[in-house]
């Protein structure tokens, strides 16, 4: 019970110190979860070395404030749970002697307290003012300033690129590989409607695309570029204003494909040869619509949840690609972009027109893959079938058989390394 009572009190004597006094700084891990972004670890400075620390002493309070929308006030502040505490070096990696402390901090898509993005609306996803006020209840000793933010593999991108096209301005994200000899592929990736905006880093993020620069994706191409435009609004912005699902033209794609261009004429160490679209949602609508309009640029397309709805592609638009190697990605119960009005009539119809090289891998439901969060009976919303494309999970056809590539059963990304114009 003392301890009870100690603690509360020193958690009130932490909040008052957040306000009105300075206390030590702490620096703040940040991964790429399946759901989006999430506060995975913080690492404390002790000031001196130490050889052990006990997980209960340390208690972590969040404050998540922004000027860019209204947070609900459930989400506004809360406490996080600290599933492990360790003895480490400034880094956070485990040390038997050191003088800093790593926490590792329960994150789940229903714990809204580890995300360091809100979502508003039109405006979409946007970073907000996430703050910890951490107690150590042995000592007293209290961190609450963010002295450091780490995020592994966004990182390793360069998040200044911007291109203007008459007068529009998107931004972008870039990834280029170390120690590659010879012509490199290029993977795109084109984001969702919650993504767009003047901060690529969000559109790299925001649903785990920085995994195609990470360790496995990069492995299978042996060393790839990776290109995130941003748009300014969304991909499906129509020239008139509002949505287009195809039956209008949008406001973007002539400008991003001007990017595109760019991009690799300025980096001639890219394979011509091997350019490769993606994209979920509103970035698997633009994915379609570049191929549509440049059917002999790009060695493959791989698309989630497509926006394009079937129904304003002609059968001549159909017959242009059919040669053209595409992997789809959706799941049954996609009540945002219905797979039976947009992926599942497309590829018939690619089908039927004679495609040899078009793959669909058709979910029951968006699950948790990683087990973690309640695995098989734990459904995401339908629409996120992306969780599979980018942890390169995807390994069946529509009609549930191994894709393969030369006899042999591939995952979704050695399929697309596999093709070339």
């Amino acid at each position: 019970m003392k301890k009870i009572v100690m603690l509360c009190m020193l958690f009130a004597f932490g909040v008052q110190l957040n306000l009105s006094a300075a206390g030590g700084e702490y620096h703040l891990i940040i991964e790429g979860f399946d759901w989006g972004p999430a506060a995975s670890k913080v690492i404390l400075p002790l000031g001196e070395t130490t050889k052990s620390v006990k997980t209960e002493n340390y208690d972590v309070r969040v404050s998540r404030k922004s000027d860019q929308g209204d947070i609900p006030e459930s989400m506004q502040s809360g406490s996080r749970e600290v599933m492990r505490a360790y003895v480490s070096d400034a880094e956070g990696n485990p040390q038997e002697v050191g003088n800093h402390v790593t926490l590792i901090l329960a994150v789940a898509p229903y714990k809204p307290m580890g995300s360091p993005i809100q979502y508003f609306g039109r405006k979409g996803n946007v970073w907000i003012d996430y703050t910890l006020a951490i107690i150590d209840s042995a000592t007293g000793t209290t961190w609450n300033k963010e002295g450091e933010r780490t995020i592994p593999i966004l990182d390793d991108f360069d998040l200044t690129g911007k291109f203007t096209h008459k007068d529009i301005t998107m931004s972008y994200a870039a990834f280029k590989p170390e120690n590659r000899t010879g012509k490199a592929p290029l993977l795109i990736w084109l984001h969702g409607g919650g993504e767009g905006g003047t901060d690529p880093s969000i559109a790299a993020i925001g649903n785990k695309a920085v995994n195609y620069a990470g360790e496995e994706v990069q492995s299978i191409f042996e060393g790839a570029y990776v290109l995130v435009p941003q748009a300014p609004t969304f991909w499906m912005n129509s020239v008139e204003g509002g949505y287009t699902r195809g039956k209008t033209n949008d406001m973007y794609n002539e400008g991003l494909m001007a990017l595109i261009k760019d991009y690799v004429a300025k980096n001639p160490e890219i394979d011509p040869k091997r350019i490769y679209v993606g994209g979920c949602s509103n970035g698997g609508y633009m994915s379609l619509k570049l191929i549509l309009n440049h059917p002999d640029y790009f060695a493959a397309g791989f698309i989630s949840a497509l926006a394009y709805s079937s129904e304003f592609i002609t059968d001549k638009q159909i017959s242009s690609i059919k040669n053209m190697p595409i992997w789809f990605v959706q799941s049954k119960d996609d009540n945002t972009t219905k797979p039976e009005e947009t992926a599942v009539p497309v590829y018939h119809r690619l089908k039927s027109a004679g495609a040899k090289n078009v793959h669909f891998s058709y979910y029951d439901h968006v699950i948790d893959i990683t087990g973690q969060y309640g695995g098989e009976s734990y459904y995401y919303n339908g629409h996120w079938s992306w969780v599979y494309l980018h942890a390169n999970e995807c390994r069946l056809d529509f009609d549930g058989t191994p894709v393969k590539v030369n006899g042999m059963p591939v995952n979704i990304m050695q399929w697309v390394s596999a093709q070339k114009k």
